[in-house]
């Protein structure tokens, strides 16, 4: 049994499983996953087993606790330092750590209308004006952070870092709810699609039982 073991919410669903779980197979650490269904009975009093806030995902080193995606993030980078998950560069690393906590704490109308679903596609949603927004917001991040930094990498900072993991659920949005970008937007969703991990989630996801009804259009 590794040291490391991440509770994780369903993969079809959990944006925010999804974002420290790509950290930890950036790294190639060995850890241990478990996955607990969430919207049922038994999901918040399993959940307050492994994590003090109830809500997932939580990460459990040892006996150290660390809840909350960007912050499992953090830890990940301060406990591996040689890993690459942020910027080496001071510059590129202040603004993908902005980056980063922009999308933690904004674009709540992307997450409300077009929620997280990997196994499904829903191209006749509809965008609001206020999704629509936040879209705008995305592709300009992007197209910002690879026209400054990009050089090396497919990525926004050109090798994998906590940013792509923290924008990896949108470009599954993108994909699900076929919202039309920018060409080089696209190209970067090609290229995060195009992980192993990434893949491994989304197989992982297709093949999840269970069936969260709101999340169905």
């Amino acid at each position: 049994m590794a040291d490391l073991t991440i509770y994780l919410g369903n993969k079809n669903y959990s944006s925010w499983s999804l974002r420290p779980w790509l950290a930890l197979k950036q790294i190639g650490v060995a850890f241990d996953e478990v996955v607990v269904p969430l919207y049922e009975p038994s999901s918040k009093p399993t959940i307050m087993k492994y994590s003090p806030s109830g809500r997932l995902p939580a990460l459990h080193d040892g006996e150290r606790v660390v809840w909350d995606s960007l912050a499992i993030c953090e830890y990940l980078a301060d406990s591996f330092p040689t890993s690459g998950l942020w910027p080496k560069d001071q510059e590129a690393r202040a603004v993908a750590r902005a980056v980063s906590a922009e999308m933690h704490s904004g674009f709540s109308a992307l997450r409300s209308q077009l929620p997280m679903n990997v196994r499904s596609v829903f191209p006749d949603r509809p965008i609001t004006d206020e999704a629509r927004a936040d879209i705008n917001r995305v592709m300009a991040i992007w197209r910002d952070c690879r026209a400054r930094f990009g050089e090396g990498g497919d990525f926004l900072f050109g090798p994998f870092s906590i940013a792509d993991a923290m924008y990896a659920p949108v470009v599954t949005r993108f994909r699900t709810y076929r919202v039309e970008l920018e060409r080089d937007a696209d190209a970067y969703c090609d290229a995060v699609l195009a992980l192993a991990a990434m893949q491994e989630w989304a197989a992982a996801a297709r093949n999840e039982p269970m069936i969260v009804e709101q999340y169905e259009f």
